[in-house]
């Protein structure tokens, strides 16, 4: 039996993933358990109820379900950075995603610091749980294995994938001088300096506008976010949006803008271009594994993100090419080897 073990995805780009993996893989196998975040119920309800196991995303919780289930699966695939707490008989895959757990941004607070600090000395305690780790990037795989296997890359392999939107179903008009960031709101995928980089950019072309993602829960940000547009900058948030509309969104805007400090892969810049978006993006690693960009930034510095979108405005920029693959069938070899 396989055991699909996703309980530290419950939202985001993960989520779009997971659910994109499980479609392939319900496929190929027949006999599958599920372990999931207990904040998917409603996401997984068409799933047999013999077949799931809801819990909260704690790591004594999951704990205590491999103790009990230690031999009831022959392989494992665990989509959220990390392996088992126990060592089991099964071949155990570890999908990791989680570019905080390599390197935490400067610009983080004492208390995210610390957090992912505690994240980090967890995965590297159980890290020979695992025995293969599979990568977006081949960027993710090299520092992965300096960072966690003194340099050693043989049990990291590279997967990128992600599901494709389908864009020939529509007629939509794009707005000129309009930007677009698809994400949700974690520290570092830095919506304020974007939206202050935004706004001074405004004042100094009085052109342009901001479309953003961003759930209601966030109230700090939300409350943000307001304060601008009641001062009369074209900021507009879609709060969280179903992937089904995010068609229309990417075709609708002239630019994906993408100022986030870290990623594994960055699925939005896939989609965008996929959606004839130019995109102005972190000039950091990440990027460059996706795409070439129309135009790059320091993500740290709110004058240069300014400036980037000042020229977006201003001048015709290249459209961006996709560099990725995007080829889920490699998983079947690596669970049969």
């Amino acid at each position: 039996m396989l055991l699909i073990d996703a309980v530290y995805i419950n939202n985001g780009g993960g989520l779009v993933l997971l659910k994109n993996l499980l479609d392939f893989l319900n496929a190929q196998f027949k006999d599958i358990y599920y372990l999931f975040d207990k904040r998917t119920e409603a996401v997984f309800q068409e799933i047999p109820v013999e077949n799931k196991k809801f819990i909260s995303n704690s790591m004594l919780e999951r704990h205590f379900f491999y103790q009990k289930n230690k031999d009831k699966f022959d392989k494992v695939i665990c989509f959220g950075n990390l392996p088992p707490t126990i060592r089991l008989k099964a071949k155990v895959l570890v999908y990791f995603h989680q570019p905080l757990f390599l390197e935490i941004p400067k610009g983080f607070s004492f208390k995210n610091k610390f957090i992912y600090a505690i994240k980090q000395n967890i995965l590297n305690f159980i890290k020979n749980n695992a025995d293969i780790w599979l990568v977006q990037s081949e960027n993710v795989k090299l520092e992965f294995s300096k960072k966690y296997l003194s340099g050693r890359a043989e049990k990291i392999a590279k997967l990128p994938f992600y599901p494709e939107l389908n864009f020939s179903c529509y007629n939509i008009n794009r707005a000129k001088d309009s930007f677009l960031y698809v994400s949700n709101s974690s520290p570092h995928k830095n919506h304020y300096r974007l939206i202050e980089s935004f706004c001074l950019a405004y004042d100094e072309v009085h052109k342009g506008s901001l479309t953003v993602t961003v759930p209601d829960t966030d109230l700090n940000l939300c409350t943000f976010m307001q304060n601008k547009i009641d001062s009369g900058y074209p900021i507009k948030n879609v709060g969280f949006i179903d992937r089904e509309k995010l068609t229309e969104l990417y075709l609708s805007h002239e630019y994906l803008i993408f100022p986030s400090l870290a990623e594994s892969f960055g699925l939005g810049l896939a989609e965008a271009i996929d959606g004839g978006c130019k995109i102005i993006a972190s000039d950091l690693k990440y990027t460059y594994e996706v795409c070439q960009p129309s135009l790059v930034f320091n993500p740290i510095s709110i004058n240069s993100m300014q400036s980037a979108i000042v020229t977006a405005i201003q001048i015709e920029l290249p459209y961006a090419q996709k560099l990725i693959e995007n080829d889920l069938s490699k998983i079947m070899q690596l669970l049969a080897d």
